[in-house]
């Protein structure tokens, strides 16, 4: 399949780019502002951003070499590295959290001296790059793959930062009180967590081949059966997603339809407009199938068949 200009894939990997870049010039001008200011505050928040940048380019490099074409080793092409990078990015989060709930910590008992303007400046400048970056990545707002998404996450991470970084200058600035540094560092995290957790369990839920959340294959099962007047059972039905696309494999038992061809795309035209699934294969039946070796799982069906004997 070629990626024509105006593609998703090209699309993503043209914010993803741009994200990058942007990310990566601001990380070293934090890195040289809390060098010259001597605060530690934004120097850590350099590594955060230097971390950022590592995803952001794991996702764009994802993004590349999902358009690399099957072959015999792979038939599926690349298409899974988006997955495998997404779930690298929501692994890196949870680590990043656990490192400022560390730092917050200590920090909390040993206060350390931050000065307020240069992190004010700083902290804002940030916000902007920030609302930057996640104007790119959300382009013209159609449904972003989960690897943008991952990558947007760590972005929003950097965006929340910011604004707790901006709220604890202030404060330091006006008060003097050096505890709100870590304070807002905890809330930050506490929001960054909930995300991070969120797409680890999604990434790792595709990762195992699991059907996408928003399919009941039981349902599925039975609109087939009311929908295609033909059908009579559905089973050893398979779905899981390579990437975005959807990928299904299923036992269908019907009556012997006058125009075989006819009927296979009837099912394959209702399961794309009714469950995005674009690609199927369907095994057509007339008779019953109680073989064993229709299912993956060989000793689960046979106990199955077993039960449906007695």
């Amino acid at each position: 399949m070629t990626t024509t200009p105006d593609s998703p894939k090209n699309s993503n990997s043209k914010r993803l780019l741009i994200a990058f870049i942007v990310t990566t010039v601001f990380m070293v001008a934090e890195a040289i502002g809390g060098w010259l200011s001597g605060s530690l505050a934004l120097l850590a928040d350099a590594g955060h951003m230097l971390t950022d940048s590592a995803a952001l380019f794991i996702a764009l490099m994802a993004v590349r070499f999902s358009r690399r074409k099957p072959d015999a080793k792979h038939t599926f092409g690349y298409l899974r590295l988006t997955t495998v990078a997404a779930f690298v990015n929501a692994a890196a989060l949870l680590l990043i959290v656990v490192f400022i709930l560390w730092e917050a910590a200590s920090r909390f008992f040993m206060p350390h001296e931050v000065m307020g303007t240069p992190m004010l400046i700083v902290a804002v400048a940030g916000l902007l790059a920030n609302l930057f970056s996640l104007w790119i990545l959300r382009g013209d707002g159609e449904e972003q793959n989960i690897n943008v998404r991952a990558a947007m996450l760590h972005v929003i991470g950097d965006f929340l930062g910011s604004v707790g970084a901006i709220v604890a200058a202030i404060v330091i600035l006006t008060t003097g009180w050096m505890p709100i540094d870590p304070i807002l560092s905890v809330l930050v995290s506490m929001l960054v967590l909930r995300s991070a957790w969120s797409l680890l369990k999604e990434s790792f839920h595709e990762l195992l081949e699991g059907a996408p959340q928003d399919v009941d294959i039981d349902k599925l099962r039975k609109a087939l059966c009311l929908n295609i007047s033909e059908v009579r059972n559905v089973h050893h039905v398979h779905l899981w997603k390579v990437g975005e696309q959807r990928v299904m494999t299923l036992h269908v038992q019907v009556i012997p339809p006058r125009d075989h061809d006819d009927l296979l795309q009837r099912i394959q035209h209702y399961l794309l407009h009714h469950y995005q699934i674009g690609h199927a294969t369907i095994q057509i039946e007339y008779q019953h199938c109680e073989e064993p070796d229709c299912d993956i799982n060989q000793a689960a069906t046979s106990a199955g068949v077993h039960q449906h004997h007695h």
